[in-house]
């Protein structure tokens, strides 16, 4: 990591003539188990990626936020006590609404941004966009460590995962819950966390990947996908009817004994989105306990029927997702599943490390005979969440 901060360091004086206070980082994230159960304040199994996104940040003393990238050069900027107006108004756009969406909810949390100095940043990643490994979560928590620390806010890291959900949701417009920076904020190595998305406790649940000689591949369809379009809007908003028919206020509420229940209650539609999410939660619990109890080579059938979920009950899978699932499955994983909100991006498969390059070059075939575009594939470690790195 040490050249890439180096480098985005070397861009920083570049563009503005000074050193950066600081270089942060902050994880993509898989999540292992557990769809669409973040909104609906159930549980989810998220990790840390070995991808991550770099902020390069220097103070600057205008009170101005501007904000560029390597992927994007145009700088953006606004003055800090103007981002609630840019945002009412609809002005901040693209990529930077991130980082500028994460200043703004900053504000909404009780930083005072009248008085805080302005900064510089810029910013670089290697998670894939598009592919559900949250590259949005990972400029959002390395962007709101940087601030964080730079303004002296002292907010946890619990409170900056609501923070980078705030900006997701009013800014970027994508109805997401928490699980994204929590796992990008909270992650540890060879580990994921067990969030409750009620209670927001999280609990570091050890995977024993290593020891298990496994390995976690990435399967990205190349189909981009994207929250804040009405797929998942709709999703979601069935969720709420089927919980508002069932006489509670979330999903939470409502358990697998109660399903006979909610099939006489809701349309056939409805009922299958609530059965995924219910069914779905108790899936969590049965992997931290498989986990506990048997170690990661036990949990291959709950990451199957998680799949079988999303694709049959909440129909967010695609054609290239379940080919690169059942591919995967046929070919030696121990289990598989698509991961992120569905309609595209990536899925995973658990296998054994010397099981990998026979998985990959299955998929690719399997992609070639069917005429999708060749996937791109390769393995996620879990690793350590959101952190500062040196500043040259």
């Amino acid at each position: 990591m040490s050249d890439t901060v180096q480098e985005l360091s070397e861009r920083f004086r570049e563009l503005t003539g000074r050193n950066p206070d600081g270089v942060w980082s902050a994880p993509g994230r898989v999540n292992l188990i557990g769809e669409h159960t973040d909104y609906n304040e159930g549980f989810v199994l998220p990790f840390a990626i070995d991808r991550r996104t770099r902020a390069a940040v220097g103070l600057r003393t205008d009170g101005v936020i501007r904000v560029t990238s390597t992927f994007d050069d145009t700088p953006v900027e606004f003055h800090l006590s103007a981002l609630d107006g840019a945002r009412s108004e609809g002005q901040i756009a693209g990529w930077s609404a991130y980082p500028l969406g994460v200043a703004w909810a900053l504000g909404q949390h009780g930083a005072d941004l009248s008085a805080v100095a302005g900064v510089d940043i810029i910013i670089d990643s290697t998670v894939p966009v598009g592919a559900g490994l949250s590259s949005s979560a990972a400029i959002e928590s390395s962007v709101a460590l940087a601030l964080n620390d730079l303004w002296s806010l002292g907010f946890s890291r619990e409170k900056l995962a609501k923070v980078g959900q705030l900006a997701e949701n009013e800014v970027v417009g994508a109805p997401t819950g928490i699980m994204d920076q929590s796992a990008s904020l909270l992650g540890a190595t060879d580990s994921a966390v067990f969030l409750d998305c009620r209670s927001l406790d999280a609990t570091v649940v050890p995977l024993g990947l290593a020891q298990a000689e496994l390995s976690i591949l990435v399967m990205d369809t190349r189909v981009s996908h994207s929250h804040a379009t009405g797929g998942y809007a709709e999703r979601r908003a069935a969720c709420e009817a089927g919980a508002a028919a069932m006489g509670t206020s979330s999903l939470r509420d409502v358990s697998v004994s109660d399903l006979d229940r909610a099939q006489t209650l809701l349309d056939d539609v409805t009922f299958r989105r609530v059965r995924h999410v219910i069914t779905e939660n108790q899936r969590v619990l049965d992997t931290v306990r498989t986990l506990n109890e048997e170690g990661p080579l036990a949990i291959g059938a709950l990451l199957d029927a998680s799949h079988v979920s999303m694709r049959d009950d909440f129909e967010i899978s695609i054609p290239e997702l379940d080919l690169a699932v059942e591919t995967a499955r046929a070919n030696g994983a121990i289990g598989a599943r698509m991961t992120g909100g569905g309609f595209g991006g990536a899925a995973i498969a658990l296998i054994a490390h010397d099981q990998v390059s026979r998985v990959e070059v299955a998929v690719k075939q399997a992609f070639a005979a069917r005429g999708f575009t060749e996937p791109v594939t390769f393995t996620v470690t879990p690793s350590q969440g959101a952190e500062r790195n040196s500043a040259q």
